[in-house]
């Protein structure tokens, strides 16, 4: 399992033209499931996902995580995080299949929510029942998500306490 986490000061995703989640002060998580990937791993990914500080305190030093923060989180399904990209054509044989990847996806979607939830923070999807209707070796323009209004946070963009 892969993530690619960013922290913004607001993300939203446009699935066919309409905002789909959108977040404000938070984590954009790209998230990736590997063929061979577990429940082991998808809650070590959580593990670190919730649990990685990267937000200030009151000092002014990265030493807080989203749950502290009352960070908001958006998770988008990405099965690009394991392409193979070695020829012009990318192959996507070592993302998981849509049978394996929905219920490890919502398996950290869930065990995302009771930190947020302690903070006040909200945990939105990024592909929601789009990503059963994906398949990696077929991947039609119209259900590509759209990721606008990611806005890179710096420290003097995001402090400590701020919504």
């Amino acid at each position: 399992m892969r993530a690619v986490i960013t922290r913004v000061t607001e993300a939203s995703v446009t699935i066919d033209g309409a905002e789909y989640s959108r977040i404000s002060r938070g984590f954009l998580v790209l998230l990736g499931v590997h063929v061979s990937d577990t429940e082991a791993e998808a809650d070590r990914i959580v593990d670190r996902i919730c649990g990685l500080r990267v937000f200030e305190d009151a000092n002014g030093k990265m030493n807080v995580n989203p749950t502290d923060a009352g960070a908001e989180l958006l998770i988008v399904s990405q099965f690009t995080l394991f392409a193979d990209c070695r020829s012009r054509r990318p192959g996507f044989t070592a993302a998981a299949r849509p049978e394996t990847a929905v219920p490890l996806y919502e398996r950290v979607i869930a065990g995302c929510r009771p930190a947020a939830s302690r903070a006040h923070g909200r945990v939105r999807r990024g592909y929601a029942s789009r990503v059963r209707q994906r398949r990696p070796r077929y991947h039609p323009a119209r259900y590509r998500s759209i990721i606008k209004e990611a806005t890179p946070c710096s420290s003097n963009v995001c402090p400590s306490g701020t919504s």
